[in-house]
């Protein structure tokens, strides 16, 4: 049994936390939502009065924190004052590459392991523990993480160096916001030209336009396996959070001269479709604009 420290019990974080305590675990969690906190106890977590007191005994640290800004005041402000020497430090937040390689250098300076380790898979992952994590570390610290992170996930992967995980995240989330975007477009298509969408999915489902956009999450109700299109577009990947990782993707584009057209195009097609009010939708009902649908 680990004694861990769990800051951020959000949509992810909230699941993942309760994972580790399900293995066993001593599980320290801290969130600034007392609902959240609630739900923590409840699932078998020790909820703390503040990050500090979380992570003071801890021999690792989670954090699951909306952007770079948090993880970096965290890590500041708390881990590197608070933390004991040699203490494994796991930050599974999507973050930019520049922030994960600074706060890891920040951790060596005061004796603590750091690995950036952002996930795939969403929420229904993040409760049933089928997530995967994108490593970023050294190979020592990847060694120490990997029994944790397995108790949230189906696969642990070493992507490199600090900062690795970041970009494997990054570069991952690009390719599906834009293919999800190609997606859409060719149901819609299909449905203009009269074709039925079952018989279309059965047809490309099987053929060289086969994506995991189309036979995992299919943005049609009723086509392929159980996905948000068949609630209505609620739950899963949020619009809002799928616009947050391309607008991180072309941040790094930047940074070294990348060209990137279809990621930056599908950032601007998600950054249209947030700014009209759909931020808190599945990114697959993005299907809705390209079929003149409000």
């Amino acid at each position: 049994m680990t004694t861990i420290a769990f800051i951020g019990l959000g949509h992810m974080g909230g699941g993942m936390a309760a994972n580790l305590a399900k293995s066993g675990h001593d599980v320290r969690a801290f969130d600034l939502s007392s609902e959240a906190l609630h739900r923590a106890k409840t699932a078998g977590c020790l909820p703390a009065a503040s990050a500090a007191e979380a992570v003071a005994d801890a021999e690792a640290v989670v954090t699951m924190l909306p952007a770079g800004k948090h993880v970096r005041e965290i890590y500041e402000t708390i881990l590197a004052p608070h933390a004991k020497a040699g203490t494994l430090l796991l930050d599974c937040s999507t973050i930019d590459v520049t922030t994960a390689r600074d706060v890891a250098t920040l951790a060596e300076t005061k004796g603590l392991i750091a690995v950036d380790a952002p996930v795939s898979g969403g929420i229904a992952a993040a409760n049933a523990g089928t997530l995967t994590f994108m490593v970023g570390g050294s190979a020592e610290a990847f060694a120490r993480a990997e029994p944790i992170l397995s108790n949230m996930g189906k696969a642990v992967i070493h992507a490199g160096a600090n900062g690795a995980g970041q970009a494997a995240k990054i570069c991952n989330n690009m390719l599906l916001g834009a293919s999800m975007i190609a997606t859409c477009e060719a149901f819609a298509l299909a449905d203009k030209l009269g074709l039925d969408l079952q018989r279309f999915y059965d047809i490309a489902s099987v053929s060289s336009g086969q994506s995991w956009s189309m036979t995992s999450y299919c943005p049609i109700p009723g086509v392929g396996p159980e996905t948000p299109a068949d609630r209505n577009y609620e739950g899963g990947f949020a619009a809002a959070l799928m616009l947050k990782d391309l607008s991180l993707a072309r941040q790094a584009a930047a940074s070294v001269d990348a060209d990137t057209p279809m990621g930056a195009r599908a950032a601007e097609l998600y950054q249209a479709f947030v700014d009209g009010g759909a931020g808190g939708r599945d990114f697959s009902a993005i299907i809705t604009t390209l079929r003149g649908e409000s």
